[in-house]
């Protein structure tokens, strides 16, 4: 370092300013922080292995080496199964009324479909998850049955079931099965027995996103062999999103139909997706094709191969894709279930932000590899949700928009709801910022549309799902701190400027219109009760959460007012802020417990929201967060994070004590760090985001975590989420302590919140070029020490303090340049 000059702060602190030009994002420790960069470096993306096959499939690796030798899967036709006589009948102990289906065809569900011969018809019970289930059939004419072959739906399986047979006078057992999860499954009896009624009792079904329910497409009069449908497993080695492309090299002159199937998880990898957007349309959950003798180079794209048939639905995040030999019935004779087929290659093109290491602005790194780890996986957790608005990947209820078409956008998940969310953008956004600022139009665009689409009262619609009109009460809320993170980071007044009279409009219209004679919001108010919010928790009258969630885009939008120059409206806000603020404190403050109640009324119970964001908006002085911090560390700490509630009283909510949500975790992580307590909130980044990246698919940050460190709804469940990458914004701004603090970073502020971890150093990403940190804490002569560097570009000003034995050592108004302290 150049040094122009050294002067004296005081007894053992000393600030040294230089004029050594600010480092850019390729700036590290030996460079070594691209090495973290779990991106893909290119827009093609290949497999990591072949995980596993089943059936006849030769040479499997060679789908990984394009080019050369192929693999092949082959499937014989399979024989005619066996009928009932004529006049059969089947009963049942119940069965679902006719509706339309999944995709508005009218469908039955009674017994008799489980004996017409057609495997795509099914006799569905039905009460879910209630047993015993039972179907009776009843044959036309004595028949002589060496077994049955039960025939069942992919999101049906009976798992534990037991056959008998009519002896003319009473029923007699012919087979017991337990532990069943085959779809189509030959139960032999111990003798041939002949009959004129076999009865199946169901005890126990497969668990699905659909519920227990006993489906069985036919119970066919005889033992029909299983082929096993050949089918190659293929894992990408961490969740990716996109278009997936199979190269086909050749194919038998049958019409041979492959059917994909994708899951994030390996548990949850089965014959079908383990989400897909016809769970909500229609149609089946997976994608077919059918090969042609030629082959070809196929890219799963949405719509239909020929007319109605032989559909694929396009864009997925996955981790696994099984690639089947097979076809539906009802995509016949475009596409059978039987033949061969010859696979080059498989690949997918990644659509989303391509995060190679020259992409990064900024980066960071410390003493404490995990947190190396996590940082780096919540960037490219972030990178999988910042894509392009498309229709055909969108939600499919009602999200598709014309004014979002063709945008760049940062979504919730990569899998699903593929929709973009203000809420989420309230950590995705940050985490944007602080990675691919060249990207940032991805929020602004977001922001703007669903300002574009407010209602004549004020309220802002959260996302563009069902037309712009999902009733969530908070969401409103999220957008007035998002449309503040925007500016703040990228210092974008022109976009202020422009939806300044909506945010007016939502703070004094629509939540004016919702508060109380306490000075509190109140969900209920103004025809609210239906209202949702982030979790659709069923939660109502004056809430911690909503209310000091108000708190923060109350002073938010003052500090938005403030950069326009609308003092009036800055100070009436800051005011009602404060007002709000004593109303909190009184009506909701649980003074037994030592925490902020989750709402006024109903069960006692205490949120982790309310908590954390009451001590991040400034309602909580720093002894109730104290207080409020040690309740939440005594009654919802878990080995996999800590909880969203401290109990289970919030009706309808199955283990809410036990469900860990990253995106209500961020904000008690910045609690903490800002509450002195930066080992307690390292610990709760390195339990929440160890349990995620260490348990399949590894890397990305989950939607949620369930009991037992589970992804929490299931297979539904999207496992990579935008969300939950609070960890990123927490360790930069926090632990290393870098955070702006006027538009566009013109000032900023350098505050550590170190910890015991050793030392950190990264560069944050400014409209003005990079701001580059590094900082050692250490000994000197015996004593705790620490030294820290600060390159700040040109145009901007800003405050740095430095952690000392008796508090932190403030220096104002440093300018451009490097600068180093030394504490002591």
């Amino acid at each position: 370092m150049a040094v122009a000059g050294f002067h004296s702060l005081g007894a053992g602190t000393a600030v040294a300013s230089g004029t050594a030009g600010p480092t850019g994002a390729t700036e590290g420790a030996a460079g070594d922080w691209q090495s973290y960069v779990v991106g893909p470096r290119k827009r093609e993306v290949a497999p990591a292995r072949v995980l596993s096959t089943t059936g006849d499939v030769k040479n499997p690796d060679a789908l990984l080496k394009p080019g050369g030798a192929v693999t092949v899967l082959t499937r014989p036709q399979p024989p005619t199964p066996p009928a009932w006589p004529a006049g059969s009948t089947a009963t049942a102990s119940s069965f679902h009324d006719p509706n339309n289906g999944n995709d508005g065809t009218y469908t039955t569900y009674d017994p008799s479909n489980a004996i017409d011969g057609n495997p795509t018809t099914f006799w569905n019970d039905a009460n879910p998850a209630t047993y015993p289930a039972v179907l009776t059939i009843t044959a036309g004419s004595a028949v002589t049955l060496p077994g049955v072959t039960l025939l069942s739906n992919s999101d049906g399986v009976p798992v534990d079931f037991t056959l008998e047979t009519w002896d003319g006078s009473a029923w007699q057992p012919a087979a017991t099965v337990t532990g069943n999860s085959a779809v189509q499954v030959p139960v032999p009896f111990a003798a041939p027995v002949t009959t004129t009624q076999v009865r199946l009792t169901v005890t126990q079904d497969q668990d699905t996103p659909r519920g227990q329910f006993t489906r069985v497409n036919e119970l066919w009069p005889g033992l029909v062999p299983v082929i096993v449908r050949p089918s190659v497993t293929v894992d990408f080695g961490k969740v990716v999103v996109g278009y997936p492309r199979v190269r086909f090299a050749r194919a038998s002159a049958d019409k041979p139909g492959v059917r994909l199937a994708f899951s994030e998880t390996l548990q949850n990898l089965t014959d079908r997706s383990d989400f897909a957007r016809s769970d909500y349309t229609g149609g089946t959950p997976t994608d077919q094709f059918a090969v042609p003798a030629s082959g070809a180079d196929w890219t799963d794209t949405d719509g239909y191969q020929s007319g109605t048939q032989v559909h694929a639905e396009g864009l997925h995040g996955f981790r696994y894709v099984k690639i089947t030999l097979d076809a539906l019935g009802s995509d016949a004779p475009a596409a059978l279930p039987y033949g061969q087929v010859a696979i080059d290659a498989v690949s997918l093109d990644f659509t989303a932000y391509l995060g190679a290491p020259e992409s990064y602005g900024g980066w960071f790194l410390c003493s404490d590899d995990d947190l190396n780890r996590y940082w780096y996986a919540a960037a490219y957790t972030n990178e999988l949700v910042t894509d392009t608005f498309r229709s055909t990947d969108c939600d499919p209820r009602g999200a598709a928009s014309p004014t979002l078409e063709g945008k760049l956008v940062i979504q919730d998940g990569a899998k699903r709801d593929r929709d973009p969310y203000v809420g989420d953008i309230a950590v995705s956004g940050r985490t944007l910022y602080l990675t691919h600022p060249d990207a940032a139009a991805a929020a602004r665009n977001v922001l703007a549309d669903l300002a574009d689409h407010q209602r004549p009262d004020g309220w802002i619609p959260p996302a563009s799902i069902n037309g712009y009109t999902l009733p969530l009460f908070d969401y409103p809320l999220w957008w007035v701190t998002c449309s503040r993170d925007y500016v703040l980071y990228t210092g974008d007044l022109a976009y202020a400027a422009a939806y300044y009279p909506n945010l007016v409009a939502v703070l004094d219209s629509w939540y004016t219109s919702v508060t109380d004679s306490s000075g509190l919001l109140n969900k209920g108010l103004n025809n609210t009760g239906g209202y949702g919010d982030y979790a659709f928790l069923p939660r109502g009258g004056e809430i911690t959460y909503y209310n000091a969630n108000y708190v923060q885009a109350l002073n938010d939008a003052a500090s938005i007012a403030r950069w326009l120059g609308h003092s009036a409206d800055a100070d009436r806000w800051t005011q009602r802020a404060a007002n709000v603020t004593v109303a909190i404190n009184a009506h909701l403050w649980d003074t037994a417990a030592g925490a902020y109640l989750d709402s006024a009324e109903g069960p006692v119970r205490h949120g982790q929201d309310g908590n954390a964001i009451a001590i991040t908006a400034g309602v909580a002085d720093p002894g109730r967060a104290a207080s409020a911090l040690a309740y939440l560390d005594a009654t919802t700490k878990l080995a996999y994070g800590n909880a969203f509630m401290d109990n289970d009283t919030l009706p309808g909510v199955d283990g809410a004590s036990q469900r860990v949500y990253a995106f209500t975790s961020y904000p008690e992580f910045v609690a903490r760090f800002r509450s002195g307590l930066a080992d307690s909130a390292i610990d709760q980044i390195k339990r929440t985001y160890g349990a995620m990246y260490t348990s399949d698919p590894g890397i990305t940050a989950w939607e949620g975590i369930g009991p037992g460190g589970t992804p929490y709804e299931g297979a539904f469940t999207s496992m990579a989420h935008g969300w939950s990458t609070g960890a990123l914004p927490a360790l930069t701004n926090e632990l290393l302590g870098v955070s702006p603090t006027a538009p566009g970073f013109s000032k900023w502020v350098v505050r550590p919140h170190p910890g015991s971890v050793l030392w950190a150093r990264g560069v944050v990403p400014t409209p003005h070029g990079p701001l580059s940190v590094q900082w050692q804490a250490g000994t000197k002569r015996g004593e705790p020490s620490f030294t820290l560097r600060v390159t700040a570009p040109a145009g901007t000003s800003g405050q740095i303090a430095v952690p000392a034995s008796a508090g932190y050592v403030h220096h104002d108004d440093i300018g451009p340049g490097t600068h180093t302290v030394t504490v002591p």
